[in-house]
C-alpha cells in the first residue's frame, strides 16, 4: 500500500477556485480540508493505495497567463502554528500556494514580529482573509520545556545567558502554572506523583496556550480587524492527526473552536481541558 498527496497543475483553461465568502465559510473549507487529509490516513482504508489531489491555481505558481506578472496575494487564512517539522500546516487542511498565510514560531509565541505580520494580513489582504487560526500541537517541545522548568525551577539558571530562548519560556510559563493549578485542583496534589502527569500538564498546556494566544489576538486586533474575521484554535494531534478543542460544552469536540470571551468562559474552557477524555485517559489510573 502507499499514501500519496499530489498537487497537481492542468495546463489548460480552468476558473480560479472560489474564495470562501466570509468566516463560516472559510472554516467550512478548513474542516473539510483536513478531514480529507486524516482520511487519506484511515486505519480501515490501509490494505488499498490512497491519494489526495490539491489542485493548483496556476496563476499561483507564475503559470497560465503567459506574462510574468506576480500573482497577488489572496489566502483566506492566517494561521499561527508552532515552528515543530511535524506539523505541515497546508498539508493538514489540504491547501496549496497562496491559500494561508502561515506564520511559525515555537510554542505559539505572540512577538512583536508575529502580531505585526498578523496586522499587515488583516490590513492590507482584508479582500480575500476571512479566518485567523492559531494550531498549537501535541508534544510541543517548547511547552515540554516550559513545564520541565516549571517543574525543577534550577533549570531555568542554566538559560540565564540564552536570552532569546528564555524570552519563549517567559511567555509559556504562566500558562503551564494555570494548567498545574487547574489539575491539582481536580485531582489532589499526589497527583504530581503519576507517571503521566508531566504528559498531561503539557498536554493541558498546550491547548490553553493555544485558546490563550487566539483570546490575545482577538483583544490585539480590537477596532482594526473587520467585523467578520474571526479567530479560531486547536491543536493538532500528531499521534492521531486529528484537531482537538474542548469547550462549549463538549470537551471532546474535534475541529476548531472559538476562544474564550472573558475570565468566567476561561474558567470553564479549563475545566473542560480536564474533563476531557485526553486528559482523563492520560491519569486513568489515578
Amino acid at each position: 500500500m502507499k499514501f500519496e498527496i499530489i498537487y497537481r497543475y492542468e495546463a489548460r483553461e480552468q476558473p480560479a477556485r472560489a474564495q470562501p465568502a466570509d468566516c463560516a465559510a472559510a472554516l467550512h473549507r478548513l474542516c473539510d480540508g483536513h478531514r480529507a487529509f486524516a482520511a487519506l490516513f484511515d486505519a480501515t482504508s490501509r490494505e488499498e493505495d490512497r491519494f489526495q489531489v490539491v489542485q493548483l491555481d496556476p496563476s499561483d505558481v507564475g503559470l497560465g497567463s503567459g506574462n510574468l506578472k506576480l500573482p497577488s496575494q489572496r489566502p483566506y487564512a492566517a494561521v499561527l502554528g508552532c515552528a515543530d517539522a511535524r506539523v505541515p500546516i497546508e498539508l493538514i487542511f489540504n491547501e496549496g500556494p497562496n491559500d494561508l498565510f502561515v506564520l511559525r514560531v515555537a510554542g505559539n509565541g505572540l512577538g512583536p514580529e508575529v502580531l505585526g505580520s498578523l496586522n499587515y494580513a488583516v490590513n492590507c489582504l482584508d479582500d480575500s482573509l476571512r479566518l485567523i487560526v492559531v494550531l498549537g500541537h501535541s508534544g510541543c517541545g517548547a511547552i515540554t520545556k516550559a513545564v520541565e522548568v516549571f517543574l525543577e525551577p534550577a533549570k531555568y539558571l542554566s538559560l540565564a545567558k540564552q536570552h532569546a530562548l528564555r524570552g519563549i519560556l517567559d511567555h509559556l510559563l504562566g500558562v503551564v502554572q494555570a494548567s498545574s493549578r487547574r489539575l491539582l485542583a481536580a485531582f489532589g496534589t499526589e497527583i504530581v506523583h503519576h507517571p503521566a502527569y508531566v504528559q498531561a500538564l503539557t498536554e493541558a498546556s498546550v491547548v490553553t496556550n493555544a485558546a490563550l494566544t487566539a483570546y490575545t489576538i482577538e483583544q490585539e486586533l480590537g477596532e482594526s480587524g473587520p467585523r467578520e474575521l474571526r479567530v479560531v484554535f486547536g491543536v493538532y494531534l500528531i499521534e492521531t492527526r486529528e484537531i482537538w478543542a474542548p469547550g462549549g460544552g463538549h470537551p471532546d469536540r474535534c475541529g476548531l473552536a472559538r476562544p474564550p470571551e472573558d475570565a468566567g468562559q476561561f474558567a470553564e474552557f479549563s475545566d473542560a481541558v480536564i474533563r476531557s477524555d485526553r486528559i482523563r485517559s492520560l491519569l486513568s489510573s489515578v
